[in-house]
């Protein structure tokens, strides 16, 4: 039986049905795109399996439309640890999805981030991820100039480099 939501079924971007983009190894670089996203989307989840980089500097996930936009977020991500500690970063040139990155491979980032379309190109995403011991939790949000068709995951300084994991979207 088709999907069915608000009377339409089987056309795109109204059919319901998650869009998978193609898993990249985050094994090289100081950022992943994923471009070419659809002027429908209404929803995209930034997912990490065992994503780091060779450095400390926090990873971010920034937006765009025809370029990556890299300043105007409100983002703040918290942690809780083993031991019951609170830590908090937040950022205004992407969306901190971990907040507080010891770095390097034996902090492997687990989780997912979620964007969501409010209305008039302004998007919010909510987000939880571990890295070792920690937990993370947090929110933020960007306004855009036109419809977001990409996401770049990158670092606050833009020049660490992954070195291990994978990253992949998924958008309706």
């Amino acid at each position: 039986m088709p999907l069915e939501l608000n009377g339409t079924t089987g056309v795109q971007g109204n059919s319901g049905a998650f869009v998978a983009g193609t898993a990249v190894a985050s094994t090289s670089g100081t950022s992943i795109d994923f471009t070419s996203i659809p002027s429908w989307v209404k929803r995209v989840t930034v997912m990490f399996s065992g994503v780091s980089t060779n450095g400390t500097s926090q990873p971010l996930v920034q937006v765009g439309n025809g370029s990556v936009v890299t300043s105007g977020y409100t983002s703040a991500f918290g942690d809780i640890n083993g031991s019951n500690s609170c830590n908090f970063a937040s950022a205004t040139t992407g969306i901190n999805f971990n907040g507080r990155y010891a770095g390097g491979a034996a902090s492997a980032v687990y989780g997912m981030l979620i964007l969501t379309l409010v209305g008039s190109n302004t998007w919010v995403a909510l987000g939880n991820t571990t890295s070792n011991s920690y937990s993370y939790s947090g929110s933020g949000q960007i306004a855009l100039s036109g419809a977001l068709d990409r996401v770049r995951i990158t670092t606050v300084n833009g020049t660490d480099t992954f070195d291990a994991g994978s990253i992949n979207i998924l958008y309706e």
